[in-house]
């Protein structure tokens, strides 16, 4: 049985697991992919330490990390489904070969992640990661002097069309809602300062009731296709699409653990849950941000605080 298994691949599994490996705890990762969302990030420029540096490069550094600890790291298996079994746990994790195993636990890390939720459109998929990004912050940049539509109503959104304003050629952004005083101007959920800066900014274009129907394009994004209030078809040229409608907790798995309303698994100060023994981290939770840094710190939370239930652990 082992002490401790962490469930997941990036920034917060990954420091999570070094704080464990220096405590000599019993443990593995147990992980589909390593590097999560970071690893199809663009340019990251806010890890401390590190001025700029490809996503994909930084999940590589967060495994070879791991991985310098000597921790066995079972990669291309997903968790299915985690059971108690008086104080402790039982994961069911399977393949791509069809091929199933059980592992016995004292202790569970969830660190998941998300993944962001898709427009689900004719052409997005065929053109994803070629002039689509579900990350502004981290893709954005690459788009300097061109023109781009930012798709969403929420707080992301206009966050993406305020940075894409400083340096895109100019800026649509694409809400469902209609600019009335009832959906706050066209954003339900979004913060009044936010609003007024976006429809206050001159390379700014807000398109309300707009429902997208298609990514245009062939080997690159060359626009974006949308239906207005009475049905009627439009087409923007845009070299850019950011989509932010929204992101989905990787949290299907974890049955009896407690969830807020969108599924985001909910956590204390120490990153325990709801069910004795399982702690989770990162993005996957109920933290305010989801950043990297912030994702790795809840990971040595969870962490210490998976150390210390082990050192308290009876059958």
């Amino acid at each position: 049985m082992y002490d401790l298994i962490i469930i997941g691949g990036s920034a917060a599994a990954s420091s999570a697991a070094i704080y464990c490996a220096r405590r000599k705890l019993n443990f593995k990762i147990v992980t589909l992919d390593t590097g999560g969302e970071v690893a199809l990030s663009g340019e990251v420029g806010n890890w401390p330490g590190i001025i700029s540096i490809q996503g994909f490069e930084l999940a590589k550094k967060f495994n070879e990390h791991v991985r310098s600890y000597g921790v066995e790291i079972d990669e291309g298996w997903k968790i299915e489904k985690i059971t108690p079994v008086k104080k402790h746990y039982r994961l069911t994790a399977a393949n791509g070969a069809g091929e199933t195993k059980e592992i016995e636990t004292k202790s569970v890390i969830i660190a998941t992640g998300i993944h962001p939720r898709r427009l689900n459109v004719p052409g997005e998929n065929e053109l994803d990661r070629k002039g689509i990004t579900y990350c502004t912050v981290c893709d954005g940049p690459l788009f300097k002097n061109k023109t781009t539509v930012t798709v969403g109503s929420g707080n992301s959104a206009l966050e993406s069309v305020l940075m894409m304003a400083t340096f895109a050629k100019h800026v649509y952004l694409l809400s469902k809602f209609p600019d009335t005083p009832e959906t706050n101007g066209g954003f339900p959920k979004g913060e009044n300062i936010l609003i007024e800066k976006a429809k206050a900014t001159p390379n700014i274009e807000i398109i309300y009731e707009a429902n997208t129907t298609a990514v245009m394009g062939t080997d690159r994004v060359a626009g974006i296709k949308y239906k207005d209030k009475n049905g009627k078809d439009h087409e923007l040229a845009v070299e850019g699409i950011m989509v932010h409608v929204g992101t989905i907790p990787n949290s299907q798995f974890v049955e009896k653990v407690k969830k807020n309303k969108i599924g985001e698994i909910m956590v204390d100060e120490k990153c325990r849950t709801s069910m004795r023994g399982i702690f989770a981290a990162g993005d996957v939770t109920d933290v305010a941000y989801k950043q990297i840094g912030i994702a790795a710190g809840q990971g040595i939370i969870a962490g210490l605080a998976a150390i210390e239930y082990i050192n308290l652990w009876k059958e």
